[in-house]
């Protein structure tokens, strides 16, 4: 009888202009080689003590950056998701700053509009469009939406993220109220963007102690 494979699998979810965007890579061998996916990789229980370590591990091995944020999504499992046999995959999510990306400046990632995917190998669109459920339904009422903010970032930015993650627009002071409900962000002392015919906005970050955790709502937005 053949072994299980075991992998983590992560879907690195960014924001390109006003278009969520997964991170892909071209797949380096069989099955499937040279085929854009979402990264994945085999756990090595001799150096994982979780599923958690493992993802995090094939994020910064597989695209040299370290995920602000990531969550366990669902376990993907069957005779039929991989050419190679039975197979588990751990999923996972994580919200990643384009800016971050673009730092990198690594040709081999590569940032693919959601609405331009195609057809990926093995279940990987399965996968995506669980992951973009659960961020849709949490940003309803958590801080997620935030790590996709970048460093710093004024209200009105933050307001347009959660307003394309939830499809609706929100109202600014409603808005404005839950965020102080949260309390997840601190001005930057002194720094403002402009903000044309307008009175320059004052820049925020997430607080020190929440940029890898979630802050929830009692009620959503």
């Amino acid at each position: 009888m053949s072994a299980v494979i075991c992998t983590v699998d992560i879907v690195l979810l960014t924001l390109v202009g006003e278009e969520l965007a997964a991170v892909l890579l071209r797949r380096e061998h069989d099955p499937f080689q040279g085929a854009l996916a979402i990264p994945g990789g085999y756990v090595h229980p001799e150096d994982d003590l979780s599923a958690h370590d493992a993802a995090m591990r094939v994020i910064k091995d597989k695209t040299g950056i370290v995920a602000p944020y990531l969550e366990q999504l669902a376990t993907f499992s069957g005779a039929e998701r991989d050419p190679r046999g039975w197979s588990l995959s751990v999923a996972h999510y994580a919200l990643v700053p384009y800016e971050l990306l673009a730092a990198r400046n690594d040709a081999a990632v590569h940032v693919v509009p959601l609405s331009q995917l195609g057809t990926l190998p093995f279940d990987h669109n399965e996968i995506i469009a669980t992951a973009l459920e659960r961020l849709r339904n949490k940003s309803q009422y958590s801080s997620l939406p935030c790590f996709l903010a970048g460093d710093t970032f004024t209200l009105p930015q933050l307001q347009r993220i959660y307003e394309l993650l939830l499809g609706e627009t929100l109202n600014k002071v409603s808005f404005r109220r839950k965020m102080s409900e949260m309390d997840v962000l601190d001005p930057v002392d002194g720094q403002f963007e402009a903000a044309g015919a307008h009175r320059p906005a004052q820049l925020y970050r997430l607080k020190a102690a929440l940029r890898k955790t979630l802050t929830l709502l009692e009620r959503g937005l």
